[in-house]
């Protein structure tokens, strides 16, 4: 095998027709790999003729980028095919070649020794001295090929490539990864810092938030006060543990309230975090405050109207604070809590503890006041369904835009939200119907009330993207986590 000739052609190749844009994969990039597989290699134990062929591999890794970037490792092998048997290169060396350059393509998919070297002889730069210089060098030639607009985006891909990437071998490993953490925890530093200043509301947003909270727990309250309270009836969840303690015991109703729901909202804190218990605190004391003052003011006797409107205004009202972001009831919370220690689903543990309520009131009360406080409870659930716009907890949203990869890093680690990605084609539009290009198309699974936080996310990333949404049926499994909206 001819190495040394064939190696003093092709980077003469590479040297004379590499584009002056192309400012990473040129003939220094294929120099510094070469250089890192051999050394890798030795480390390895890697010798002879392996050795050889090695080398010969990452000469030709990236002479496919002569042509065009895409599907480029399939073209390097295709000029290996043509050259090498020139310069004494065996069929079944130049498979072997082949087959460790396609292992470089990403996701790396090495199947062997010589593949594992060369994966992390190309990539051995996200743990050196030179990263920042590389990467920076990388950004200007993605840039000037339009594969990036703007040095965010690169961000975003840079951490999200190197929170997946792994090496490959044990001197990779040993000499590289530290180093490659140190990267990524500085990437995720300024990123985190970039959220944190720009997670800002507009003042119509928070005014409206405001609005929806004050006036829905108003209303929430004239229910109870109005319709529910005088008439002996009763909720679900807390608000119904709430008026049943009431009842028996005379207990200050406003007081139970806040009483049941605190450590409810404390343990909200480990599970949903800060800002949404923040948010039901406030809206729990809100609701206790209007339940001590508006006095208890019988509209109507009639049972079935009082359990048909004392559930819509009540619905009414809880639905108004969920659409501000908050909620009033921390019955959720002990949903969740139980689901992660049982092998129920939330709706059957919400299910189990309502039955328990409307049993004891049945024994307490009558059989005839648990049933019309059943029927409240199923006026309440309808109406809050559809106050948060729509009779489904949850959408399907699918979302096709040219930066993708940036989306899918903002749903995961900004919204916790799993995604599936197809592989599709965008474009097709009228007037330029011949005009497309591969897209990766983004589906991902959210609470109605997450629908605006992920529009103005996707839009923040690519005002131009194409999104629509679907209400889904039934959803479970994955890491979704089921909203119990009352």
């Amino acid at each position: 095998m001819q190495y040394e000739t064939i190696r003093d052609v092709i980077l003469h190749k590479l040297e004379g027709e590499t584009p002056a844009y192309m400012t990473y994969h040129n003939v220094a990039h294929t120099t510094g790999v070469m250089e890192a597989a051999t050394d890798i290699a030795k480390s390895e134990g890697i010798t002879g003729d392996d050795l050889i062929l090695l080398q010969t591999a990452a000469l030709f890794h990236d002479v496919g980028y002569l042509q065009s970037p895409l599907n480029h490792e399939r073209r390097s092998c295709e000029k290996a095919k043509e050259l090498l048997p020139q310069y004494g290169y065996s069929p079944e060396g130049i498979d072997l070649i082949c087959d460790t350059i396609m292992a470089t393509r990403i996701p790396q998919t090495p199947k062997g020794k010589l593949g594992e070297i060369l994966c992390d002889a190309d990539l051995f730069y996200l743990g050196g001295d030179d990263y920042e210089k590389k990467s920076e060098l990388l950004f200007q030639e993605f840039k000037r090929t339009g594969a990036i607009k703007t040095y965010a985006e690169w961000e975003l891909q840079q951490i999200n490539f190197l929170s997946a990437h792994s090496f490959f071998t044990q001197t990779a490993v040993r000499e590289r990864q530290k180093r490659k953490l140190e990267y990524l925890a500085q990437l995720l530093g300024r990123r985190s810092n970039l959220l944190t200043k720009s997670k800002k509301y507009s003042a119509k947003e928070i005014a409206e938030d405001i609005i929806f909270n004050v006036v829905g727990v108003i209303i929430a309250s004239m229910a109870l006060k109005f319709f529910l309270v005088p008439n002996q009836f009763f909720d679900g969840g807390i608000t119904g543990l709430s008026l049943l303690v009431h009842e028996m015991y005379h207990i200050n109703l406003s007081l139970l309230i806040i009483a049941f729901n605190i450590p409810l909202i404390i343990m909200g804190y480990y599970i949903l975090g800060m800002h949404f218990s923040v948010r039901i605190l406030i809206s729990v004391f809100l609701f206790g405050m209007c339940l001590h003052f508006i006095p208890v003011m019988a509209v109507t006797q009639d049972k079935l109207l009082t359990a048909t409107f004392g559930g819509v205004f009540l619905g009414l009202g809880v639905g108004l604070v969920m659409r501000a972001g908050a909620a009033l009831d921390g019955m959720e919370v002990v949903a969740l809590y139980t689901l992660k220690r049982t092998a129920f689903t939330i709706t059957e543990i919400i299910l189990g503890f309502n039955i328990l309520i409307f049993s004891v009131a049945a024994f307490a009360f009558g059989i005839e006041t648990a049933l019309y406080s059943i029927l409240t409870y199923f006026a309440a659930t309808r109406t809050i369904d559809y106050v948060v716009e729509g009779i489904r907890a949850y959408m399907g949203v699918t979302i096709v835009s040219a930066k993708s990869e940036a989306i899918k890093y903002e749903i995961v680690n900004n919204m916790g939200r799993g995604i599936t990605v197809y592989k599709g084609i965008r474009g097709f539009l009228p007037g330029n119907y011949t005009e497309s290009s591969e897209a990766e198309i983004v589906f991902t699974i959210i609470t109605r009330m997450e629908i605006r936080k992920l529009k103005n996310l996707v839009y923040e990333i690519d005002p131009k993207a194409f999104i629509f949404a679907s209400t889904i049926k039934d959803a479970s499994g994955g890491i979704l986590t089921r909203r119990h909206v009352h």
